[in-house]
């Protein structure tokens, strides 16, 4: 057997339990072993995807790094994907090397962000990934492998490696594989894609570098409909504004972006458009400066009218991606914060190309 890290290097093992061992000597793994990512392995995965071993995906020039298509196969390969997965890790993998994306700060701050991966298009049904029950968590292996492929290439090609240059304090579960699929087929609301500029006909990943899942149980009952929508509301306001979050300080405005998961029937939005939810829910992403200066989040004393002065989560409404996701037995939410103010990073979408 000839294992090949995207032409790093090579090794050649008889026995696939060795072939495993061996990848962890290496430091090829996230932890958990790994498929052994032979050459025949990663060219299955090339050809799928209609690119050479050596096809530029994009660099990372603060750490002298170029992300080549044969180190990303080999990731995904290692990852468990099936090769039609890999037109997928390709897209995010060019979404997170955009310099928009700025990945060498979420990849190596302190404040530990995942690389959320969210999937539209026809893709989302041909490979068959999860955007219902258990939307961020175990049990389908197209979400599972190709967030575990992202981490791998943020490792083994781009040097995020625990204890080098990711130095998350205390990091979370998103950070081993954290992707997800848009219901879009069952809503009326227009899928995140195409409120990015891509057509509806069109497959893309939108990439973002956040805090782990908030899960926010609204109030309203379990078939909230929409004229509680000042209850779902309140409830994500109440979430989503905690004091001490990994925002940032320096500046009124705390953070850059936040994703929101939306789950439940399309019936309970019948006559809103994500725009309506978004006007809805961001003037309730605020805090007091009272608040801030009482949690030391901003210097100095409270004083007269601090009460009634107030600092914005997210400067405007669009800066809330909105996702509709999740099952269908009650509407929850899930509430993301990015990493850091927008013009340190921001989410960055990128078409799924087949060769």
């Amino acid at each position: 057997m000839t294992t090949d890290l995207g032409q790093l290097q090579s090794v050649e093992w008889e026995d696939p339990a060795d072939a495993i061992e061996r990848c962890y000597e290496l430091g090829w793994t996230d932890g958990l072993p790994v498929v052994p990512p032979t050459v025949e392995l990663v060219q299955r995965f090339l050809d799928r995807a209609g690119l050479s071993a050596d096809a530029v995906v994009g660099s990372l020039p603060e750490r002298r790094r170029t992300v080549t298509a044969g180190k990303a196969a080999a990731s995904a390969v290692m990852a468990g994907c099936l090769p039609e997965y890999f037109p997928v890790v390709v897209a995010a993998t060019r979404a997170m090397l955009d310099p928009a994306f700025n990945l060498v700060g979420p990849s190596s701050s302190l404040g530990g962000a995942g690389i959320l991966a969210i999937v539209n298009g026809p893709v989302v049904r041909e490979l068959g990934i999860n955007s219902r029950n258990n939307l961020f968590g175990p049990g389908n292996r197209a979400n599972a492998t190709i967030g575990r492929s992202i981490r791998l290439i943020l490792m083994n090609a781009c040097a995020a490696v625990p204890g080098l240059f990711d130095r998350s304090v205390l990091g979370h579960p998103g950070k081993y594989s954290f992707c997800i699929a848009e219901a879009e087929a069952e809503t009326h609301w227009r899928p995140l894609h195409v409120e990015r500029g891509f057509a509806a006909g069109e497959s893309a990943v939108t990439v973002f570098a956040c805090e782990a899942p908030r899960q926010v149980r609204t109030r309203g009952g379990p078939a909230v409909i929409a004229s509680t929508v000042a209850d779902v509301a309140s409830s994500l306001g109440t979430s989503m504004c905690t004091v001490g979050s990994t925002g940032d300080t320096s500046s009124l405005v705390r953070q850059g972006e936040i994703a929101v998961v939306v789950s439940g029937q399309a019936e309970v939005w019948k006559g809103w458009t994500k725009d309506d939810f978004r006007a809805a829910i961001h003037p309730r992403l605020r805090r007091s400066i009272a608040d801030l200066k009482r949690a030391e989040e901003v210097a100095g004393e409270v004083e007269a009218g601090d009460e009634e002065k107030f600092v914005p989560l997210v400067a405007d409404p669009e800066d809330i991606l909105v996702v509709f996701a999740g099952g269908e037995e009650r509407t929850m939410c899930a509430v993301m914060p990015s990493w850091g103010p927008k013009v340190a990073s921001t989410a960055v979408t990128k078409a799924v190309e087949v060769g």
